[in-house]
């Protein structure tokens, strides 16, 4: 008798659910506009990087500086980190590359290190690539005002 209302409880949640995630994607709005999502949507533009511009500027005070370059192939693991190759403190001056910030040496006890500090290794945790491409999405963020 048990089994039975087991099964019986299953089959009403099972119907629940599928008709509400059914009713939910009905109601779903594209980013790419009045393109249906289900639709193949046109390729974007290839878009370059400004390896020329100046730096991108900040949206919030302690953002990470955004990347102004492509990282595709770029090898960040235990024994390697290709963006220190031009942005290490020894390598900066000479490639032009912004050298990485003195933080980046401190452990999370505030001591300085002799090399990058392990928490800060994986550049990609914090930085992230950036093109100047058109905006899908208003960015409606206001930093505090006493941090301006």
């Amino acid at each position: 008798m048990a089994c039975k209302g087991i099964v019986f409880l299953s089959a009403i949640f099972s119907i629940t659910l599928f008709s509400a995630t059914t009713t939910n994607a009905e109601n779903i709005v594209s980013l790419r506009g009045p393109t249906a999502i289900e639709a193949p949507s046109t390729p974007t533009e290839i878009t370059r990087y400004q390896t020329e511009a100046p730096p991108i500027q900040r949206g919030f005070v302690q953002q990470p500086p955004l990347i102004p370059h492509s990282i595709k192939g770029y090898v960040i693991n235990l024994r390697s980190n290709k963006c220190l190759t031009c942005h290490s403190w020894t390598n900066a001056k000479t490639s032009g590359a912004t050298k990485i910030s003195l933080t980046h040496f401190k452990n999370r006890d505030g001591v300085e290190l002799a090399d990058v500090s392990p928490r800060r290794y994986f550049c990609v945790q914090c930085h992230v690539p950036q093109k100047n491409v058109p905006v899908l999405i208003a960015n409606e963020f206001t930093p505090v005002e006493a941090l301006r």
